[in-house]
C-alpha cells in the first residue's frame, strides 16, 4: 500500500470521527432547544390556575464503531408533564370555585359536547375550576368546561352509580328559580299538663294546642290537639284524653288517646300508660304515635313512659315546652355551595337546604400517563390505567375545597435557573459545531 493511500484511509477515519462530533453537537442543540421550549411553556403559565409543569430529561445515545475509532452518539431529550405534582391553593370569593386538596381530579366535559345533547359527553379531568351558572343553569368555566356530578333523588340522597366509569355523571345544573317544599313527617310534642286539673274540685275544661305542619304541596295546615282532664268524684285521676284533629279535613278527628300519668315518688309527673282509642297506634318503645293527616302520615313524639322527654303532668301550669317539626313551606333557591365531600347543596329562602348533586373525585394508577389537553384538562389513556370515581375525602383521594383555586405548579426561580443552565449548554454545543467546522476545514486542506 502506498503512503498516500495509507494517509488517505487514516484521514477518512478522522473525518468520520469529527463528523460524529458534529452530529452529537447538533443533537445537543436540539435537546437543549426542547428543554428551553419546556421552560418557556412553564414560565408562560406561571399564573395559570391548575397548570402542571413540563420536565425535560436527557438520555445519552451510544454508537459502536467497529473500526476502533470512537464515534459520538449524542443525546436525546424526552419531556414529561408532571400531572401528579400540583400547586398550592389560594382562596377566592366564589362558592363554586373548586380545587382539589390532595390526590384526585374533578370530572368535567366540554360545554360544546354538552350542548350537543347527545347524552354522553366525554369525561375530562381537571384539578381546579371557577364554575358559574350559564343561561341553562349549568355550572361552567369561562374556558368552556362543564362540571359533572351524580344527581340526587327527590329526597336528597345519592343513588348508587357505577364507580369505574363516568357514564352516570350528568352536568351539574342549578335552577335558580326553582320552588321547593318539604312535607312534615315528624313532630315532637312537649308540653306540661297541670296536675291540679285532674282533681275532684277541677273545672274539667280542656286545654288546646295548635301544631303547624306542611303537607305534600307545601301548604300550611294545623293539627289541633285538645287535652281534656278526667275529673273524679274524689281524689285525683291523673288521666287526660288527648284528641287530635286535622285542619286539612275540616277538623275531623284523626286520633284519640287516653294518657295516664305516674304519681309515684320516683317518677311523678311522667307518662305511665297511653291507651289508643282511635287513630294510629302508640309505640311505648319509641314514644311515638302515627297521626294520619291528609296527604301522608306524621309521626308525633309525645315521649316514652317513665321519661320527661314529651308530655308531663306537674303542678298547676299548662305550658307548651318543646314543639318542633321537620318540613318547610315552599321557598325559592337563593344560593348554592359545595362541601368538602363533593355534595352540592341548594339553600332556599325558607332555610331549607337540600343536596342536589355529588361531585366525585377521579383517580388513576398513573396520573402522568394521561393525555394533556387545552385548558388544564386531561384525558385518561391506556398508559394512565383505569379510572375510579371516589367520594371526595374517601380512599386515596383528597377533599374538595370551595372558595379556592389551585395555583400553577411552576416555580419561576427554578425555571430561570434551568434556563441559565440550558443557555450555557446550548452555547457549548454551538461552540463544538464551530470547532468541528474549523477542524473539517483543516482536514480538507490536508487532503488537497
Amino acid at each position: 500500500m502506498t503512503v498516500s493511500r495509507r494517509y488517505s484511509i487514516q484521514l477518512k477515519g478522522v473525518t468520520m470521527t469529527i463528523s460524529s462530533s458534529l452530529n452529537a453537537s447538533v443533537a445537543g442543540l436540539n435537546a437543549n432547544a426542547s428543554r428551553l421550549a419546556a421552560i418557556s411553556d412553564n414560565i408562560a403559565n406561571a399564573s395559570t390556575f391548575g397548570y402542571r409543569r413540563v420536565e425535560t430529561s436527557f438520555e445519552s445515545l451510544v454508537i459502536e464503531d467497529r473500526s476502533g475509532n470512537y464515534a459520538a452518539g449524542g443525546v436525546r431529550a424526552t419531556t414529561q408533564r408532571l400531572v401528579d405534582q400540583g400547586g398550592s391553593l389560594v382562596t377566592t370569593g366564589n362558592a363554586t370555585d373548586l380545587a382539589v386538596r390532595g390526590r384526585g381530579f374533578i370530572p368535567v366535559a366540554a360545554s360544546s359536547e354538552v350542548a350537543a345533547a347527545d347524552g354522553n359527553p366525554q369525561m375530562l379531568l381537571t384539578a381546579t375550576g371557577s364554575f358559574r351558572s350559564d343561561a341553562d343553569g349549568r355550572l361552567v368555566t369561562a374556558s368552556g368546561l362543564t362540571l359533572l356530578g351524580w344527581p340526587a333523588g327527590p329526597d336528597g340522597s345519592i343513588p348508587a352509580f357505577p364507580r369505574d366509569t363516568g357514564d352516570g355523571l350528568e352536568p351539574v345544573q342549578i335552577s335558580v328559580n326553582q320552588l321547593i317544599g318539604e312535607p312534615t313527617t315528624a313532630i315532637t310534642l312537649g308540653a306540661n299538663l297541670p296536675a291540679t286539673e285532674t282533681g275532684a274540685d277541677a273545672s274539667g275544661a280542656p286545654r288546646n294546642l295548635s301544631i303547624e305542619y306542611f303537607d305534600n304541596l307545601g301548604r300550611s295546615e294545623t293539627i289541633e290537639a285538645s287535652f281534656a282532664p278526667r275529673v273524679p268524684a274524689n281524689g285525683s285521676s291523673n288521666i287526660w284524653t288527648m284528641t287530635l284533629r286535622d285542619s286539612a279535613t275540616g277538623n275531623a278527628v284523626i286520633g284519640e288517646y287516653e294518657l295516664e300519668f305516674d304519681d309515684s315518688r320516683t317518677a311523678g309527673g311522667t307518662l305511665l300508660n297511653v291507651t289508643t282509642i282511635s287513630g294510629g297506634a302508640y309505640d311505648p318503645a319509641t314514644g311515638r304515635l302515627i297521626a294520619p293527616v291528609n296527604g301522608g302520615p306524621v309521626e308525633v313524639n309525645i315521649g316514652r313512659p317513665g321519661t320527661a322527654e314529651g308530655l308531663t303532668q306537674l303542678s298547676d301550669t299548662f305550658a307548651p315546652l318543646n314543639i318542633s317539626k321537620d318540613g318547610a313551606p315552599v321557598g325559592n333557591m337563593v344560593s348554592v355551595d359545595v362541601d368538602a365531600n363533593g355534595f352540592v347543596h341548594a339553600t332556599f329562602d325558607t332555610g331549607v337546604t337540600r343536596t342536589i348533586f355529588q361531585v366525585p373525585l377521579v383517580d388513576l394508577p398513573n396520573l402522568n400517563g394521561m393525555i394533556a389537553l387545552d385548558g388544564q384538562t386531561y384525558r385518561p389513556s391506556i398508559n394512565s390505567g383505569s379510572v375510579f370515581l371516589w367520594d371526595a375525602g374517601d380512599g386515596p383521594t383528597g377533599d374538595l375545597v370551595p372558595f379556592a383555586r389551585q395555583e400553577s405548579a411552576t416555580d419561576v426561580a427554578r425555571e430561570l435557573t434551568d434556563m441559565i443552565q440550558t443557555q450555557r449548554a446550548y452555547s457549548s454545543n454551538a461552540r463544538v459545531v464551530q470547532t468541528v467546522d474549523e477542524m473539517l476545514q483543516e482536514t480538507t486542506n490536508i487532503i488537497r
